[in-house]
């Protein structure tokens, strides 16, 4: 029986799982005994365990794929005023990651002078010290956050897959919703998530493998939140996989990875705050022979655009050619922060670590600066 992709064999392992048959034609037929029902009846965890492990099997070499060594390729003269190609990569924190996520949504925290992070497979959220030996569980029961930013009082802000919302942490310890519905159907799976300066909030969901239902929002979406939480608007809804969102240095131009076709578009901004979709244009395409995607991405403050694709995670200056590419040995580069006294150090997590390497550009600082009118 020939099966043409990963979702089907998710439903393979599902039917399986349950005693259902799967036909030739990947239609599922009963299974026998329908009092057995509420027992083989899937956890929201089993069935990302699953879906994690149908697609290590739809993806060719995704589980044997062979760690090599690390290196710092120039793909272009322009890559020597950002970094040095002798410049280190340092893992600093290892063993995260699983069937129902990897390590995620890195944010730095300047007044503390330490780096936020997810490792959604357990839950967490870690806390890495510069200087520190590995990384210590900052908070128990995250969740399973994954992209993470600071609105413009330094308050966290997540975007949450188990509880299918965007919240906001604040000061006092409690929890504000920022969007778990849109229209009156939730939301499917909130990924990635920004502030502008101005206070708006920008979030993506792509949507995941679990079935959707009748009262789940229909199309996978990016998403713009009024600074007071009044309204709320999708603003892109043709994307496949909405993921990594950022906003150029002068937040003109809006870029959205649509990672299941592997590229990041960019979108001229309104001042009204919407994007003018018919500046919709491919910024940059990071499909190649190895594994990775553009997942979460981030901008300097020359508009260098840092970001996973196929080998490892490229820099991109702002017309989004390729000026290099940081090999880290790992199957994927899941997102990227800036952080350091001078936000020269590029973090990035990929799907099991934590790691490091100097810049010669400042990052574009989290919470952003006000921009002058």
């Amino acid at each position: 029986m020939a099966l043409p992709g990963w979702w089907d064999h998710l439903r393979l392992a599902v039917c399986n799982h349950r005693g259902f048959r799967l036909s030739s034609n990947l239609a599922v037929t009963k299974k026998e005994d329908p009092s057995m029902r509420a027992s083989h009846r899937l956890s929201r965890r089993d069935m990302m365990k699953l879906a994690g492990a149908a697609g290590a099997l739809a993806v060719p070499g995704a589980g044997v794929f062979a760690q090599g060594a690390k290196k710092i390729e120039q793909m272009a003269p322009e890559l020597a005023n950002i970094i040095a190609t002798s410049e280190p990569i340092r893992e600093l924190a290892s063993g995260f990651g699983g069937d129902i996520g990897p390590a995620e949504g890195p944010v730095w925290m300047a007044e503390g002078k330490y780096l936020l992070f997810s490792d959604i497979q357990r839950a967490r959220r870690m806390k890495y010290v510069p200087g520190q030996q590995g990384a210590t569980v900052a908070q128990e029961k995250s969740n399973e956050a994954n992209g993470s930013t600071r609105d413009m009082q330094g308050r966290i802000l997540v975007a949450e897959h188990l509880t299918r919302r965007v919240a906001r942490y604040e000061a006092d310890g409690s929890v504000t919703v920022v969007a778990n519905s849109f229209q009156g159907k939730r939301l499917l799976r909130p990924n990635d998530v920004i502030v502008k300066s101005d206070g708006t909030i920008y979030f993506t969901d792509p949507g995941g493998p679990l079935a959707q239902e009748q009262w789940d929002v229909v199309p996978h979406g990016v998403y713009r939140v009024s600074a007071d939480l009044s309204s709320m608007s999708m603003i892109i809804t043709d994307m496949v996989g909405p993921n990594g969102i950022a906003f150029s240095p002068d937040e003109k131009i809006l870029y959205v990875g649509d990672a299941r076709r592997a590229h990041i578009r960019a979108f001229d901004m309104l001042p009204n705050g919407m994007v003018a979709l018919e500046t919709s244009r491919i910024f940059a395409d990071l499909k190649g022979p190895e594994p990775g995607i553009p997942d979460g991405f981030k901008v300097d403050s020359a508009g260098n655009v840092y970001t996973g694709g196929s080998g490892g995670l490229y820099i991109l200056d702002s017309k989004g050619k390729r000026l290099g590419r940081i090999v880290h040995g790992h199957t994927a580069t899941t997102n990227v922060a800036f952080g350091g006294d001078d936000w020269k150090t590029l973090f990035f997590t990929t799907r099991s670590s934590l790691f490091s390497v100097n810049i010669k550009i400042p990052g574009l600082p989290v919470p952003a600066k006000k921009k002058s009118a």
